[in-house]
């Protein structure tokens, strides 16, 4: 059996985004980017112009997450898509990650898949994507309906942990994430 994937949000579990403005959290450094998802955000207005998104990061998460790659194949799960090697990676000292490409359709949006009522637009892409293998998927988008979908539709175990994009990953999550690889799939 492989062992079970780490799909990585980025804004909400690495970037605290919802913390108050002028109270960066404890253990993070702020930095300022213009990812291409950034700047389509202002069309037409030169990129000279954009004024760059505010992102904070704790460097230690990047050791956490070097720890649990020893349990985990991780994998981007975030709409920074590529970017989180270009942008995120470099500053938590990750290696370059596989990213899960999320198709657009102007039907269904940026995931491609129209998920049924309650299921956040990226959990039926994370379903299809693991194949079969175990998985824990950290976002702060995660509810109710995206269990029930996975429950459903997945057929191996899997843990949907939500962060609070308030406070981003912190100890408990990471304990949480490291027993749920030791006890599924092959660890090492």
């Amino acid at each position: 059996m492989d062992r079970p994937l780490l799909y990585l949000d980025v804004d909400g579990p690495l970037n605290p985004y919802a913390a108050k403005p002028e109270r960066r959290p404890a253990g993070y450094t702020t930095h300022r980017m213009k990812p291409q998802g950034w700047l389509a955000q202002h069309p037409g207005r030169p990129a000279a112009y954009v004024k760059p998104l505010r992102v904070w990061l704790n460097p230690d998460h990047g050791r956490q997450l070097l720890e649990l790659d020893t349990l985990f194949d991780l994998v981007w799960a975030t709409t920074w898509v590529g970017e989180a090697n270009t942008y995120i990676a470099p500053v938590l000292g990750l290696p370059e990650l596989p990213v899960v490409e999320w198709p657009r359709s102007p039907v269904t949006g940026l995931s491609g898949v129209a998920p049924e009522p309650g299921v956040f637009w990226k959990t039926p892409r994370l379903v299809e994507h693991a194949a079969g293998r175990p998985f824990a998927w950290v976002d702060d988008e995660i509810g109710t309906a995206d269990q029930q979908f996975v429950a459903t539709h997945h057929p191996n175990s899997a843990l949907l942990h939500r962060v609070d994009p308030r406070l981003g990953l912190r100890e408990p999550d990471f304990a949480t994430l490291a027993a749920f690889a030791r006890t599924t799939g092959r660890a090492g």
